[in-house]
């Protein structure tokens, strides 16, 4: 059986996405990142996943109560590099939107010229309900 969709999704041990979209174990490949971000990485994957193992639909799943929501990049990144010694380039990438930042990762999944033209979808995954709720 081929496998049909890829889901971008949190690393956030809370989210179960396969159960919530109705599909099983082996029914999807899963992408997850802090944010569930289409960050370089994430869309080097989906792009193997699309053009060298055929996939056709695209999820993108935020979800309540994110860490991402939770801090400032250069206040948590300077104290990085005091306590490492290390000041690296390396940014942490938080939001203080949810909604809006499931809808730019749609867009840049969508943008992408090496992505294809498929149907891509903005949830936000609702941790205490387990429910999915569209972002438009």
């Amino acid at each position: 059986e081929r496998i049909a969709s890829s889901v971008i999704t949190c690393m956030d041990a809370r989210i179960d996405p396969l159960p919530a979209l109705g599909l099983g174990l082996g029914e999807a490949h899963v992408i997850r990142n802090a944010g569930a971000l289409a960050t370089d990485d994430a869309i080097r994957s989906l792009v193997i996943s699309q053009r060298l193992l055929g996939t056709s639909e695209v999820f993108v799943i935020g979800h309540t109560d994110c860490g991402m929501l939770s801090f400032d990049d250069g206040p948590v990144r300077s104290g990085f590099a005091r306590e490492t010694g290390h000041d690296v380039d390396l940014p942490l990438l938080p939001f203080d939107d949810l909604r809006a930042s499931v809808a730019r990762q749609v867009d840049v999944v969508r943008a992408h010229p090496w992505t294809k033209e498929v149907p891509v979808h903005g949830l936000i995954y609702d941790v205490e309900t387990g429910r999915l709720s569209e972002v438009s």
